[in-house]
């Protein structure tokens, strides 16, 4: 007999600490820390972890600090302004700004560009934003129209850029256009026209650019029946588990949904622990828990409601004693001597992960909702 996650005092508990240290260490501007400690993100603010750990506060209740982070999104977007009708002119114009021009993927908890050299050319957090405000629009009832100028904003870089090859979700392999990025941009352009708020102009281009990069992505984007690393590849990221699942671009009970799943699940899965991709070496290319709950989602959303809370419980079983989760664990790691490089370039891995601890969050409230739906109508 399956026990329902609300007579799961282990996992609430985990949950409400998850939600409460986010809550503490969320910048009184709005910007969640990608982790407080951790030497190469200390600092900064993305806006796709962001908008993750948004979407996971957002589901737990805790609106109002969702809210802050969608503050500090639009003051960010509308701060450059100039910046993004420059970017778009070039594109119309045929003349696409060089990569060093694009918006940078994270910035500094007041808003800045960051001084240090990154890997910043990323389209997918700027999609993922508008997805988040707008889940948290419909599960709350809120008004979208503060956040109008720069869901305006978003709308215009994305349909004007999104063709264009930039670093994944890993800061790495620039030169493709990635699929879980196309997802992100597909999930962000279709919540724009949901939320209402855009002049008809922008509403058509909206929605034309989101059926094109949906097109592309169930076309091009695809190899031997599942969705692909990036467009022309034949391998899987557990990246794809999100556009499969929680951001619904491709639905998980599809058939390209469940060979989604299928193929993470064969390739990259062992027990509950998710790699990012094979081959990869980042801190010895280990299992990271926000993944799991990732693939977890795809699985609730698909209907292996079991599945999924197998994998709840293995992301619980990376929680330290004090209840903080880390990016990645060292159980099964994919190339073991690839670990001393990066721990002698930015210290031990990042532990906590704030975007791991909202994660776990939304996948238990998932489960719990469907837990809930069940027992209401038994």
């Amino acid at each position: 007999m399956t026990v329902p996650l609300t007579a799961r005092p282990d996992i609430a508990a985990l949950v409400r600490s998850s939600a409460d240290l986010i809550e503490s260490l969320q910048d009184a501007g709005g910007a969640y820390p990608a982790s407080p400690t951790f030497s190469a993100y200390s600092g900064y603010s993305w806006f796709r972890d962001g908008a993750f750990i948004a979407d996971g506060m957002s589901s737990a209740g805790r609106a109002e600090s969702a809210e802050r982070f969608f503050d500090w999104c639009a003051r960010t977007l509308e701060s450059r302004g100039d910046e993004i009708a420059a970017i778009v002119a070039a594109a119309r114009a045929g003349e696409p700004a060089p990569d060093a021009a694009m918006l940078p993927t994270r910035f500094t908890f007041d808003g800045l560009a960051g001084d240090d050299e990154w890997w910043d050319f990323q389209l997918d957090g700027y999609g993922t934003w508008v997805w988040a405000l707008d889940e948290h629009v419909r599960r709350h009832g809120t008004d979208a129209a503060g956040w109008a100028s720069a869901i305006a904003l978003t709308v215009d870089y994305l349909t004007s850029s999104w063709r264009r090859p930039c670093f994944d979700w890993w800061e790495e392999h620039a030169d493709h256009v990635h699929v879980s990025t196309l997802g992100c941009i597909a999930a962000g352009l279709r919540a724009a026209v949901r939320l209402g708020v855009l002049d008809a102009e922008r509403e058509a281009l909206a929605a034309a650019a989101a059926a094109e990069v949906e097109a592309v992505v169930r076309t091009r984007g695809t190899a031997d029946g599942h969705l692909a690393k990036w467009l022309g590849s034949s391998a899987v990221d557990a990246s794809l588990a999100a556009i499969v699942g929680v951001m619904d671009v491709v639905p998980a009970a599809s058939d390209l949904g469940r060979a989604t799943i299928a193929t993470i699940e064969r390739d990259l899965t062992v027990d509950g622990g998710v790699h990012r991709y094979l081959g990869d070496t980042y801190f010895g290319g280990g299992q990271w828990p926000l993944l799991s709950c990732l693939l977890g989602l795809a699985h609730a959303r698909a209907g292996d409601h079991d599945r999924a809370r197998e994998l709840l419980d293995w992301a619980a079983t990376t929680a330290g004693a004090d209840g903080s989760m880390p990016e990645q664990v060292e159980r099964r790691l994919l190339d073991p001597t690839r670990v001393d490089e990066w721990v002698e370039r930015w210290g031990p891995s990042a532990d906590p992960l704030l975007w791991t601890h909202a994660m776990f969050i939304r996948l238990a409230v998932e489960l719990d909702g469907l837990e809930s739906t069940r027992e209401t109508a038994a």
